[in-house]
């Protein structure tokens, strides 16, 4: 088991928004985190990068637990973030935001290696690595942001929303490069609305609503699960 998430309760100063969440990802494994909007997800995200503190439970990553470690320890220890919105360095060039990504010494190390297999999933980035980010498409940027995420050698890869506003054109090239990545043998955790999209891709499925955990299972039993609906479309 790569990452085990044992009851962690999340609070915003004293507002309470997860109560007792249990999930797990195994290695090369895909796992979609799924809910409403305002459900959780990704606090979740968040709170497993400790960019927000857990108040009880525990989090564990390779058996190493983790929960007081800062985020700059998870990284090295093999957790890749991508924030929701891609959030790439906008004035910084292609190849400058790529770099950034590959920050702690293992990465540094492998560097020169990891640019070498990022142009080849990703093309277009390996044609535009002088080109500045902000002037790239929607599809492109959310690209750069995972391969900036891959840069930094994750054991697991947590992507936020990553086909928002997409083109369907781009959609179907994201979900060829996640597939891509798990064959690697790195996990991949995201987060998406799109219920049919997301559980057509992973392997198992998690279901938030309202910060807590009602429904999990593998994907093609969640897919026309009626509870699924109900959280998704009310009674």
């Amino acid at each position: 088991m790569l990452l085990n998430i044992k009851n962690i309760d999340v609070l915003y100063d004293d507002f309470q928004v997860i109560w007792d969440v249990s999930l797990n990802v195994q290695q090369g494994e895909m796992v979609a985190l799924l809910g409403p909007n305002g459900s959780g997800k990704s606090t979740i995200l968040n709170t497993i990068s400790n960019l927000i503190n857990h108040r009880q439970g525990a989090i564990y990553f390779n058996d190493e637990l983790i929960s007081n470690q800062p985020t700059f320890c998870r990284t090295s220890l093999g957790i890749s973030h991508v924030l929701e919105r891609r959030r790439v360095f906008p004035h910084l060039t292609v190849l400058q935001n790529l770099i950034l990504g590959a920050w702690h010494e293992k990465a540094k190390e492998a560097r020169e290696e990891s640019l070498s297999k990022i142009y080849k999933i990703f093309p277009k980035l390996g044609m535009r690595s002088d080109q500045l980010a902000h002037t790239m498409s929607g599809g492109e940027q959310q690209m750069l942001a995972i391969a900036r995420g891959l840069m930094g050698l994750p054991k697991l890869l947590m992507v936020d929303e990553p086909f928002l506003g997409l083109s369907p054109m781009v959609v179907k090239d994201l979900i060829g490069i996640f597939k891509n990545v798990v064959n690697e043998g790195i996990s991949i955790l995201f987060v998406e609305q799109n219920v049919r999209l997301a559980l057509s891709m992973a392997d198992r499925g998690y279901v938030l609503e309202s910060g807590r955990l009602v429904i999990e299972g593998n994907s093609e039993d969640l897919i026309d699960n009626e509870q699924v609906k109900k959280v998704f479309l009310g009674n």
